[in-house]
């Protein structure tokens, strides 16, 4: 069921987020960093640099993410309607990646979005980081760790060991979010993002690849230049226990609409 269905008494939401134990529970969960996030680090500064999930209410009126003729999965969809609602993006942009589709939606501050693409994920399902990889030279990372992990990221625009133009998205873990390059031919990794069938596109260490036309035109100006926020669903959990925030607000929403409910 969409986020946006779930808050669509709009009366019934705002009468219940007026009570003071609803928005303790709204504040209080929106602090929490769900399981398997990660805040990364600025590496051309060598310094970490932090930015976690601040505290602040829902919106008094539930906000829809705006995909214009796009359509997105289930998940990406309530994913955006909650950040949309609950401003989690902290006024920054903000990107969502369905690694099921190994699909991006980049969106700005206000829950519009900008474009989406085609991606290239990590080759490995799952959606943990094993402890150390980031640490490792590539030759030494086994097949079933290559892996692109799940949660919620603070990026930063920054380079990596090569020198080359990189979003780092957990940067202990060497997670990126970079432009399609040609490691090896026998990969195909241009023809990889042209096929519609999302289980060809997993193919890298874990780094989100990116069309070097949607890199430079959008991830550039969103994501490139200031930190922003990266949601990376889930394959494997359920993204209840990725985003307990996002569960609490649509358990929250669904309880008002019950509670609400004039035909009741």
């Amino acid at each position: 069921m969409k986020f946006a269905d779930l808050i669509a008494d709009r009366a019934g939401i705002c009468a219940g987020l007026k009570q003071g134990a609803l928005i303790g529970a709204a504040v209080l969960a929106v602090t929490l960093q769900p399981s398997g996030s990660a805040t990364s680090r600025l590496a051309s500064r060598g310094a970490p640099v932090a930015l976690a999930s601040g505290s602040a209410a829902f919106a008094a009126t539930p906000r829809i993410a705006e995909f214009g003729a796009t359509e997105p999965g289930a998940d990406a969809r309530g994913i955006a309607d909650w950040v949309a609602t609950s401003r989690d993006n902290r006024q920054l942009a903000f990107a969502i990646l369905d690694k099921r589709a190994a699909q991006l939606y980049v969106f700005d501050a206000d829950a519009r979005l900008v474009g989406a693409s085609r991606v290239l994920l990590g080759a490995a399902p799952g959606d943990d980081t094993v402890a150390g990889i980031g640490q490792r030279p590539m030759d030494q990372v086994r097949a079933e760790e290559k892996t692109t992990p799940a949660g919620r990221f603070i990026s930063h625009p920054g380079r990596n060991a090569s020198g080359e133009e990189v979003i780092w998205v957990d940067y202990g873990a060497a997670v990126s979010m970079h432009r399609v390059r040609i490691v090896d031919p026998k990969e195909r990794r241009l023809e990889r993002l042209a096929t519609g069938a999302a289980e060809d596109r997993r193919i890298s260490y874990g780094c989100i690849n990116i069309p070097v036309e949607f890199f430079d035109a959008v991830m550039k100006p969103m994501l490139g230049a200031s930190p922003a926020v990266v949601y990376v669903l889930p394959e494997r959990k359920a993204l209840a226990e990725v985003f307990p925030a996002y569960a609490l607000a649509r358990d929250r929403a669904k309880q008002a609409s019950i509670r609400h409910d004039p035909s009741g």
